[in-house]
């Protein structure tokens, strides 16, 4: 996670029987503890899970909240809501001492017992760990050990996980992590098997943002569903989702990433010449985001800049979208179909806004909860307007669809999308990106000669229900019922519609 006007980066999955609501998706969301007065209008309720951020650590193995005065008040708040409340101890400004302390027994004791007497004097279900990053460099000031943060890092929970079965009773209090888009680092790679930790971890919060930034030479999506070759950073949401579990974490005990904010930054030229390349040259100089956004001072950088971030409610309020899908002018509102994702351009400022809203969210949501992952994590709970997001991440459906029955593929990390598998047809050739329907399918018919049949802009029966834009396995068209409207979207390059009983999947054209 980012803190103090930089982004916070978390994810949360399944949980044990400690949690209390086995067979309900998991809600958790970041509340940060400067935005008490933003956070006073929020249905918790909605939430399963809340992580009060953040508790940082001292080099001793001692941390510190500074929301001491008024956590009593929000935990039994909480519980009467019946939502679960955990501490959560790092952050991105809050990492800088991990690494010594999980190396140093007498620190690493010491963080055990703090975790432990804390969680009983404030009646809290347990922690999170956010450190940014095992092996690797966050913060400019956090320490890091290439060879031994991930061990050490096993260890130290393994430590935790017996305290608190001891002290608690076995699987009372939860466990939980907030991690990158890769498995923990070690020796400059990620980890191939994370089986370990997951044995004593509740769940992983995956951070599926932040990906792309004012940090690039070139504009891009902060939180791709799939990322495009050659273009931005080569991992996204779906990229995440694999190799976590390819290295041996259990999809029920990983949880989706959500930001619940955007990220602007300045391009050199005008977007809008070539409106469907979402990756162009930027300014190094990242513009003031919304309101809320401000200069901050980076002690360890030594220098003083923008976040640049842009809040969902602030994007509805301040008049950049006059609905969920409608920019006001002079901004255009663009989609990219590899990224799955908007984007915003201002031709006059030249200013370049990538963001998540209900129609990509819900892309998402559908996709996590299809490769069976635990719920959705959510930085953070202040960011939302009238509940437009959060009601989106309340669509998410238990399972998601059924996976087809024909040889399935896996998602390749190293291309926008997937590898194909062969079978006696290339139409049973099979897709991981299957998208689910809340009704069973109507009969696939063409877009413009049959009547009754999708169209875009014309009127739908539910929301969130897929449909291919015809039944030939050549068209690359399906559509997405948003707010009682069809939507127009694309499968990912090369790739066609099918439609297959509840579902759409995107696979190689038909011959």
């Amino acid at each position: 996670m980012r803190f103090n006007n930089i982004l916070v980066t978390l994810a949360s999955i399944c949980l044990g029987t400690s949690t209390g609501v086995i067979g309900r998706p998991l809600v958790i969301g970041y509340y940060p503890s400067w935005k008490r007065a933003q956070s006073a209008n929020v249905d918790f309720s909605k939430y399963t899970h809340i992580n009060m951020a953040f508790a940082i650590p001292s080099s001793s193995g001692s941390f510190s909240f500074e929301g001491d005065w008024f956590l009593p008040q929000v935990v039994s708040d909480l519980h009467s809501k019946g939502t679960k409340v955990l501490m959560s101890v790092g952050g991105w400004t809050g990492s800088n001492y991990f690494s010594n302390i999980v190396k140093d027994s007498g620190a690493s004791s010491n963080l055990v017992s703090s975790m432990v007497n804390y969680v009983k004097s404030n009646d809290l279900d347990g922690i999170d760990i956010d450190w940014e990053y095992p092996g690797r460099l966050g913060n400019t000031c956090n320490v890091y050990d290439e060879a031994n943060d991930t061990p050490n890092y096993l260890k130290f929970l393994q430590s935790l996980r017996a305290a608190f079965d001891s002290s608690f009773g076995a699987g009372k209090k939860l466990i939980t992590l907030a991690v990158r888009v890769q498995p923990f680092d070690i020796n400059g790679a990620p980890s191939t098997d994370v089986s370990e930790f997951a044995k004593v971890v509740d769940y992983a919060n995956l951070m599926q943002y932040d990906i792309n930034g004012g940090w690039n030479n070139d504009t891009g999506p902060n939180a791709p569903f799939n990322f495009e070759k050659g273009k931005g950073l080569q991992v996204s949401f779906v990229s995440a989702i694999e190799d976590w579990t390819k290295a041996g974490w259990p999809a029920n005990k990983l949880t989706a990433g959500i930001g619940f904010y955007g990220r602007s930054t300045i391009a050199k030229e005008d977007m809008t010449k070539d409106p469907k390349n979402q990756y162009q040259p930027q300014e190094q100089t990242v513009p003031l985001g919304d309101s809320e956004d401000a200069p901050w001072y980076d002690a360890c950088a030594g220098m003083t800049a923008n976040s640049g971030t842009w809040q969902w409610k602030h994007l509805r309020d301040q008049g950049i979208l006059t609905g969920p899908s409608t920019a006001a002018s002079p901004w255009v509102r663009q989609w990219d179909d590899v990224s799955q994702t908007p984007w915003l351009f201002n031709p006059s400022t030249k200013q370049f806004i990538s963001y998540d809203d209900p129609e990509s969210l819900k892309i998402k949501l559908d996709y996590a909860a299809s490769k069976g992952l635990a719920g959705s994590m959510i930085w953070s709970i202040n960011m939302d307007y009238n509940n437009e997001l959060l009601d989106t991440v309340l669509t998410w459906k238990s399972g998601g669809p059924p996976e087809p029955s024909s040889s399935s593929s896996e998602t390749s990390s190293t291309d926008s999308q997937s590898t194909q598998t062969t079978s006696s047809t290339p139409s049973t050739t099979t897709n991981p990106h299957t998208l689910s329907t809340t009704a069973p399918p109507e009969p696939t018919q063409s877009t413009t000669t049959s009547e009754g049949g999708p169209s875009n802009g014309g009127k739908c029966p539910s929301d969130g229900i897929y449909r291919c834009a015809d039944s030939s396995g050549k068209s690359p068209s399906y559509f997405l019922c948003l707010y009682g409207t069809w939507t127009m979207r694309l499968c990912g390059s090369g790739t066609a519609c099918f439609q297959s009983d509840s579902s759409i999947t995107c696979n190689w054209p038909s011959g």
